[in-house]
């Protein structure tokens, strides 16, 4: 083969590499189908009154303890009957092109903002490590659809994209998110990691761990609260583990209230750490997450290896969305 020959043949190899590469950070996504795509099961089960007392409807779904006590409330003048359930108040988008807004169709809303992208990198030649973006939708999807009518116990925010990453210099930076996050020098110790292995399985069998707060279960360590993964399995380990970081994120700055407990009974109320147990979380894209033991939801935490079977796609499925539901106990009021 003349020299000329093999120029041509290396030209046209790296013109299809360059091409793969812009073709594999093209922005991904669809607009949720609210039919097939979200888990309407996972709002279950709902559970009307308190303790012995209480009627609950059930689809199989796991739950955390409600308030005991008379199944009748009070908040303010209003009486009203204890209720719980899980609301879908929220989605995420985990991705590597900044901008890409994968839970609206796959809009690129760039505005020529020079944000990092996203990486895969290799580290020692044998583990590898990565970087996301991610976006904070508030929709909560019941209000929306109007399933439910004047009901104080649902949010009643309007959708909005509320969150960006790429506008926030602490996403992008270890020693900057340590502001937010002092408390993780205290947990980059090789006995605080090991200890995660207990959340892990406590998060694959029910919900994790609260006083293993560091740790997102099987993902990997929920410090810092950015988008480095220093762990990368797979990108929806690696998406699962942002999603999980964003939402602890939102609550230590303030952006996000709990709803869950006694306190939440007659409104929502500061929590500036994440109580894990408030939240389920599940995908739908790029892969609608399907049924596995009749659920389609998952707390944060549990390994992926029990649902994310074939859910990344090469080129055209490596962006992600989810639906995240938020744990809610209310006084439904008689007026």
């Amino acid at each position: 083969m003349s020299y000329a020959i093999r120029t041509l043949v290396c030209a046209l190899a790296l013109l299809a590499c360059a091409q793969n590469a812009n073709a594999s950070l093209d922005c991904q996504g669809r607009f949720p189908n609210l039919i097939t795509d979200i888990c309407w099961s996972c709002i279950f089960p709902i559970k009307f009154g308190a303790g012995a007392l209480s009627l609950p409807i059930s689809l199989g779904q796991e739950d955390t303890p409600n308030p005991g006590g008379l199944p009748i409330c009070m908040c303010g003048i209003n009486p009203g009957l204890k209720i719980s359930f899980w609301e879908p108040v929220r989605h995420v988008d985990v991705v590597r092109k900044p901008f890409c807004m994968t839970s609206l169709g796959g809009i690129d809303m760039n505005p020529g903002f020079n944000a990092p992208h996203g990486t895969q990198e290799i580290k020692d030649n044998s583990s590898m490590s990565s970087f996301y973006q991610a976006h904070w939708y508030i929709d909560p999807v019941l209000v929306l659809l109007e399933l439910v009518i004047d009901s104080p116990c649902l949010e009643q925010k309007v959708f909005d994209v509320a969150y960006l990453t790429e506008l926030d210099p602490l996403w992008n930076d270890d020693e900057m998110t340590s502001i937010i996050n002092p408390d993780s020098f205290l947990f980059g110790n090789l006995v605080a990691k090991i200890a995660c292995g207990a959340d892990c399985v406590m998060s694959s069998m029910g919900f994790g761990s609260n006083t293993l707060f560091w740790c997102a279960g099987c993902q990997g360590s929920m410090y810092p609260l950015n988008g480095h993964v220093a762990a990368h399995i797979g990108g929806v380990q690696a998406s699962s583990l942002i999603v999980s970081r964003l939402i602890a994120k939102m609550h230590r700055e303030g952006l996000m209230w709990a709803a869950s407990g006694s306190s939440g009974m007659c409104g929502y109320y500061p929590q500036l750490l994440m109580d894990k147990t408030n939240y389920k979380y599940q995908m739908h894209f790029p892969v609608a997450q399907n049924k596995i033991n009749g659920r389609c939801c998952q707390p944060l935490g549990r390994t992926t290896v029990i649902w994310g079977a074939s859910k990344e796609i090469p080129a055209v499925g490596e962006d992600f969305a989810y639906m995240i539901f938020r744990k809610r106990n209310c006084c439904q009021g008689a007026f």
